[in-house]
């Protein structure tokens, strides 16, 4: 089955639509997805290790809850949606918004919706989605930055919790 996206413009305006295998590979179709950062009560932050088998960034560390928006979708119905599937949560949680963020590289251009989530488990990880989920500290966080073992996307979004006070000191 052919999964659908919707394509956006620079203002973030539905122009049109694109299949998923014409998206991934053509930067110039820009579509919409939503993420959830999911923090334990304690400040760790939940990351999910890619499947081996995702066409992206395989094998990889990443944010504990991303998906791509269904057509009609907002930001918002589609975090909540991807926490049901990726991680067995009731979508009815409390998400706090923080900022939407733009994915451009040389195989696909996203808008990112970033929510916030304070939860800590227990989880029921999507097994054709993700390999493994677990909480990491900052100075874990720190330490891996850079290593090769997080998405691109993931280290980017990372540097905007850090600097906008997201990430415990």
């Amino acid at each position: 089955m052919d999964e659908w996206f919707e394509i956006v413009d620079e203002q973030d305006r539905v122009i049109g639509r694109a299949r998923r295998a014409e998206c991934h590979g053509n930067p110039a179709l820009v579509h919409r997805t939503a993420h959830v950062v999911v923090f334990s009560t304690d400040g760790r932050l939940l990351l999910q290790k890619r499947s081996a088998d995702k066409d992206i960034q395989p094998g990889k560390w990443d944010t504990a809850v991303g998906g791509h928006l269904a057509p009609g979708e907002n930001y918002e119905e589609g975090a909540r949606r991807e926490l049901g599937e990726e991680l067995g949560l009731s979508p009815d949680l409390p998400l706090q918004w923080l900022f939407r963020s733009e994915i451009r590289n040389r195989v696909e251009s996203e808008n990112v919706g970033v929510f916030r989530l304070v939860h800590d488990g227990p989880f029921r990880a999507q097994e054709s989605e993700i390999d493994e989920l677990r909480f990491w500290t900052v100075p874990e966080l720190r330490q891996a930055k850079g290593t090769g073992v997080f998405t691109p996307n993931l280290e980017v979004e990372l540097a905007r919790l850090e600097a906008e006070g997201w990430l415990p000191v």
